[in-house]
């Protein structure tokens, strides 16, 4: 099994960057992925394994699943994860959402283990008026029973920090860990870090001062050996605005400050960063994105 945030292979990369990328489309099947990501100069790429907004999918197709496996080994994409659908929520009170949410969770983590992907980030879920302590004995709850009808797929859960909209749990990085503390099997369960995410929930991120703050804070609540991903996204709401609208590096309320030290942070060298904002047509806006992120 791999244990949670050790998920990077080792990678050739001229920039002297940690494992780079964005998240990719797979229309058509998800072997395209691939392509799609070097022609990027993907060195990391994310990707969904279904429609992210339904519950249900077709299979994929082993000769998709397989050539998916040749493509990547054969590339220059080292760390591949998924995102899971948006539909999912741990947290739900209503016992049909919260069947239908395990359900999907489990399906989806069987798709990454067929894959070969090595992680599924997942949004915590959120608690719909339970209060917060609820909310995070439902999520805690919710991943040991799916993690335990999944424990020969191995795959890696990465719970995402949110923005903290509505009754989103995750705000805070306490709650990952709460979630973490409360597991069975917390080896199988790591962490994913949004910038936008984390300047939305009120963490000062654009400063240096905050920067190091934050990422001492999450060494120290949730640790950064369970770090497994972090998603580079600018804001397009203000500091503390609990709202979740990702803006292009540099075109937001973070600045470029917050990515240079990521990207020339040691600590998190082998962690794989990528890209959420809008791709644009023909994928401008993801060049754009990522000729910034190299130049810093």
């Amino acid at each position: 099994m791999r244990p949670a945030g050790k998920i990077a292979r080792p990678v050739n990369d001229p920039h002297h960057l940690p494992p780079l990328g964005a998240h990719v489309s797979v229309a058509g099947g998800i072997a395209n992925a691939v392509p799609r990501g070097e022609e990027l100069g993907c060195t990391a790429i994310q990707v969904f394994v279904k429609n992210a907004n339904r519950w249900q999918a077709k299979p994929i197709a082993p000769q998709d699943a397989e050539g998916f496996r040749r493509a990547r080994e054969a590339s220059a994409i080292g760390p591949a994860v998924a995102h899971a659908s948006y539909l999912i929520n741990l947290a739900a009170t209503d016992e049909t959402v919260r069947g239908r949410s395990l359900a999907a969770l489990a399906d989806e983590l069987a798709r990454c283990a067929q894959t070969g992907l090595d992680a599924l980030v997942l949004h915590p879920g959120a608690h719909l008026g339970a209060g917060e302590e609820a909310g995070v004995e439902r999520v805690a709850a919710a991943l040991d029973e799916v993690l335990a009808a999944t424990a020969g797929d191995g795959v890696t859960v990465l719970l995402e920090n949110t923005a903290g909209q509505g009754t989103c749990l995750g705000w805070r990085l306490e709650h990952l860990a709460a979630i973490r503390d409360r597991l069975a099997a917390p080896g199988r369960v790591g962490v994913c870090i949004d910038t936008c995410h984390a300047f939305a929930a009120g963490y000062p991120v654009h400063e240096p001062a905050g920067y190091e703050e934050f990422v001492a804070e999450l060494d120290a609540v949730v640790g950064l050996d369970v770090l497994g991903c972090v998603h580079l996204n600018d804001s397009l709401r203000p500091l503390g605005s609990r709202r979740d609208r990702h803006a292009h590096v540099g075109e937001g309320e973070i600045g470029t400050g917050c990515f240079a030290r990521l990207l020339h942070d040691e600590r998190l060298r082998r962690v794989p960063m990528v890209l959420e904002t809008e791709p644009g047509p023909d994928r401008e806006g993801h060049r754009r994105d990522l000729a910034v992120l190299r130049s810093l």
